[in-house]
């Protein structure tokens, strides 16, 4: 720790960070632009000037840039300085000098930051009297509007698109004193993280474009604390409503896992809450009521549930407590888990290794500290952007180090480190059935059949000492390639092992597991990441259930009347083929859910249940970390959470095991008791009846002006809120206006910081932890015993050579970002981004054996039913298999992977 003397007083700071970072970490106000928490410093808008004195005997001092100043024991500054404080005003007055007067229409207008500075430095008024230098904006894609003439040449959004994400389509472009930020040609920004633009830019240059379309005010949205839903990692969002539709979804602060960042698809893959196709009434087939009520729908289903046999059907993408009150309301043995048989097997699988493994899995911040990384068949950036994103900024540690040794400079000196770094990367090995957006930054890429690369993760493991069958026939490539990985993990000191999913490769989760634990027998804190299909995967698997093969083996053998379906697709969890025969089969379907779909062409009832917009509950991410989402806004018409539904259910059908059951805490509580290994989940949040001073905390910001003149002609009073009795949350903007729980804060405001960088008034230091801890709890930990060699569960065989065979292509799945996830697409954005039709990837030289070229039509059978797709020709796809997208339309997920028979 270093002592430092700001305007006369003393504090104890962390030495080697910088100025303007130390002076926010004690809650002081300082200006500033072009720095971020997480891009470092590169002292460009010359905001952030301080007077710094030799010792206490100057009286004179001299202006430093507090960004750019190293926290040395003994410092002596001023923040209010006079001579400081008329430059920073002065700065200001020229990056504001052909700024357009437009914050009354601006969309960031009363949440920018740039005004927020502008208050904070005393500029009022401008010296500026001439012609204001203009731009013409470019189409950047469905995501984003650009309005150059607002910049004031920050460089926070190239340095965050190229420098920290990877993105190569966007730049800066100078001539003299005009400075444009864009892409060499307009066009639709290609990289995955494209919309924290929006949030990294501290004016109007770059806007959510989606809210624009429904516009509304910041301040005049209800906000609330929740758990993005477009893929396994659980990033924190907050999403934001207006008039009874979701507006907005922006990042909410994690430091442990998503940090200040999201990516496209969590955050524009929201407007399906809001989409046509949403379940809004209640249907029963063949019913003569003109209008269907609740009480109608549980009189309906009283006698069907009570005297027949009934089965449940869960769902990986919904809520932790919808799925326990369906286990309870059908029974331990008659609850399935809503899983395709290789998603089943892929999570049981890895479960069971991070349950019994001595090897950690990472948090993503925790995946973003190590330095050397090895992935087995994963294209983070389609499966896991956000994981990709961590993996990014860990190649950069170890070359981070060597520049700061080298060149004796500190990690936030950004343009320093980056200048002694060069094109330099730490070891990163990324094995794959075709190449992906990390390749570039990867040490090897390499591309073969899923079980060749198991193969080559088994060898990596045996040479690092794992008893494990020694592989005889690799390649000299792969020889050299298994050798070259076994001595970069051993070099490394926080390796990290990634696999999951994406091929459906049973054998590569073996092998990741493998090599993570002889590393870990070697001494090293090694660590393991899994990624899951959907955001509740691990969640459902933690909870327990049968296979879903084996409820249609009981609805075919006839030994059920009534599947209740939770928020599921069964076109999606089976081939076409078979979904339709055990749909036709099924006596009674009630199905829960919230968008129309195929399944719920054929229910016999179906119950609108609320979206995470209109829902509370728990998710458990692919780390096994729960984490709890509030809904935005009350539910309206006959619209319910599932578990509230199924509470009904229960209550009508008189069931023991969820009596007591009334609100949320009361299931919450029910799973922590009655299943140990969600202990702790009745407390990630506190209570229902939890208040500060005797206030609820409100959803509303202070500023929020209610109803507007658009409902003057309907109504001049305003309606009665609704009254939420699961949450210590308000549907109002009246309540506790302090700082409230770090899980539960709606939106982040604090006196003079408006805008998202408010952030580091919630922090305990810049860049770490809010104040009462990060939100979620782990419930996964490694298997303390597993110390030895002895105690490793290994796995010792690796499977075989993959071998073409003859008139057959292996079937292997692709996951695209935009597209594969059943939700999001329901997006116009994201559908605008997607592939769009079904197509089949081949190598050119079973294109060539097949007579077929790029664009042709192939037809081939699948499961024995067939298939017509687009080709498109990939010449790093390994000879004898065939890459089919995932969740595109006419492809389900449980179509791949299989044997494709020409």
């Amino acid at each position: 720790m270093a002592i430092i003397h700001i305007d006369g007083k003393s504090y104890d700071v962390k030495e080697g960070r910088n100025l303007l970072e130390a002076c926010l970490s004690l809650g002081i106000d300082l200006p500033y632009f072009c720095w971020h928490p997480a891009l470092g410093s590169v002292g460009a808008c010359r905001q952030c000037a301080v007077k710094s004195f030799k010792d206490e005997k100057d009286t004179k001092g001299r202006l430093i840039m507090s960004c750019m100043e190293p926290v040395k024991d003994q410092l002596r500054i001023s923040v209010t300085d006079q001579e400081a404080s008329a430059f920073r005003e002065q700065v200001i007055g020229w990056l504001m000098t052909n700024h357009p007067h437009d914050c009354a229409v601006c969309d960031e207008g009363g949440s920018c930051h740039l005004q927020d500075m502008t208050v904070m430095t005393g500029h009022s008024y401008r010296n500026y009297h001439f012609t204001k230098r203009t731009y013409k904006n470019q189409y950047l894609g469905p995501f984003l509007n650009h309005e150059m003439n607002r910049c004031i040449q920050c460089y926070r959004c190239v340095r965050f698109y190229k420098d920290f994400a990877g993105g190569k389509d966007m730049d800066v472009f100078a001539a003299h004193n005009h400075v444009y930020f864009g892409r060499h040609k307009e066009g639709t920004l290609e990289s995955e993280f494209s919309g924290n633009l929006a949030e990294i830019c501290p004016t109007g240059v770059f806007t959510d474009k989606t809210l624009k379309q429904h516009y509304t005010r910041k301040w005049d949205m209800t906000y609330a604390p929740s758990i993005c839903q477009g893929c396994s990692l659980g990033c924190n969002i907050i999403a934001g409503e207006r008039y009874g539709s979701l507006r907005q979804i922006s990042t909410r602060y994690n430091g442990a896992v998503n940090g200040y960042f999201l990516c496209d698809r969590g955050r524009y893959g929201y407007e399906f809450v809001n989409s046509p196709r949403r379940i809004r009434e209640i249907a029963i087939r063949n019913s003569t009521l003109a209008t269907i009520t609740a009480d109608d729908a549980l009189r309906h289903l009283k006698d069907k549930l009570t005297g027949g046999r009934v089965i449940g059907i869960g769902s990986p993408r919904a809520s932790l407590e919808s799925n326990f009150v369906l286990q309870q309301l059908v029974g331990q043995d008659q609850f399935y888990l809503g899983m395709t048989h290789t998603e089943h097997d892929l999570a049981t699988l890895a479960l069971k290794i991070l349950k019994q493994g001595p090897v950690r899995t990472p948090s993503m911040q925790e995946a973003a500290a190590a330095d050397a990384v090895l992935i087995l068949g994963e294209d983070l950036l389609n499966t896991a952007p956000m994981l990709g994103l961590a993996v990014r900024q860990a190649v950069r540690r170890q070359p981070t180090q060597d520049a700061m040794n080298a060149a004796h400079v500190l990690a936030w000196q950004d343009a320093a480190v980056r200048e002694a770094m060069q094109d330099r990367n730490g070891p990163c090995f990324i094995l794959n059935i075709q190449p992906t957006g990390l390749d570039e930054i990867a040490t090897r890429a390499y591309h073969a059949a899923p079980d060749n690369i198991a193969r080559i993760g088994f060898a990596v493991a045996q040479v690092l000492g794992a008893p494990v069958t020694v592989i005889t026939d690799l390649t000299e490539e792969e020889r050299q390639l298994v050798q070259q990985i076994a001595d970069a993990l051993s070099a490394a000191a926080r390796p990290l092992i990634i696999a999951g999913y994406g091929m459906g490769n049973e054998a590569s989760l073996r092998a990741a597991a493998d090599v993570s634990w002889a590393l870990h027998a070697q001494g090293k804190p090694a660590m393991l990441s899994f990624t899951m299909p959907e955001c509740n995967t691990l969640g459902l698997e933690m909870l327990g259930g049968l296979r879903l093969d084996s409820a249609v083996d009981a609805v075919l053998n006839g030994e059920v009347d009534t599947v209740i379906v939770l928020e599921n697709d069964l076109y999606r969890r089976m081939d076409k083929h078979t979904a339709d025969h055990f749909l036709k089969h099924c006596k009674d379907l009630v199905l829960l859910d919230h968008l129309y779909n195929a399944t719920a062409e054929k229910a016999t009832v179906l119950l609108p249940a609320g979206s995470f917009a209109e829902s509370d509950g728990t998710l458990v991410n692919n780390e096994g970390r729960a984490q709890r989402f509030f809904q935005v806004y009350g539910a309206t018409g006959a619209i319910q959470e599932s578990w509230r539904w199924l509470l009904q259910l229960g209550a009508i059908t008189g069931n023991e095991r969820l009596r007591h059951m009334q609100f949320l805490d009361d299931v919450t509580e029910a799973i922590a008791k009655r299943q140990p290994v969600f202990a702790g989940i009745d407390h990630l949040t506190p209570p229902a009846d939890f208040r500060i001073a005797g206030q609820k905390i409100p959803r509303e910001p202070h500023r929020y002006s209610g109803r507007t003149a658009m409902q003057a002609n309907v109504n001049v009073s305003e309606p009665k809120p609704p009254v939420d009795d699961d949450t210590a949350l308000s549907f109002t903007m009246e309540g506790y206006r302090g700082e409230p729980p770090s899980s539960m804060i709606p939106f982040f405001w604090w006196p003079g910081w408006n805008s998202v960088q408010s952030i580091n008034k919630f922090q305990v230091e810049i860049g770490g932890s809010l104040h009462d801890g990060d939100p979620g709890k782990r419930l996964l930990e490694p298997n303390g015993n597993s110390n030895g060699n002895g105690h490793i569960p290994w796995f010792t065989d690796a499977p075989e050579h993959f071998v073409p065979m003859a008139g057959h292509l292996l079937m292997v799945p692709v996951y695209h970002i935009y597209g594969s996830e059943e939700l999001s697409v329901h997006t116009p954005g994201i559908a605008e981004r997607s592939p769009g039709a079904p197509y089949i990837m081949l190598n050119p030289d079973d294109a060539k054996r097949y007579e077929v070229a790029e664009h042709h039509q192939l037809q081939l059978a699948v499961n024995g039913h067939p298939y017509t797709f687009t080709v498109k020709i990939n010449p790093a796809l390994h000879r004898g298999m065939a890459g089919v997208p995932v969740g595109l339309q006419g492809i389900g997920i449980a179509e791949v992977p299989e044997l494709g028979k020409l």
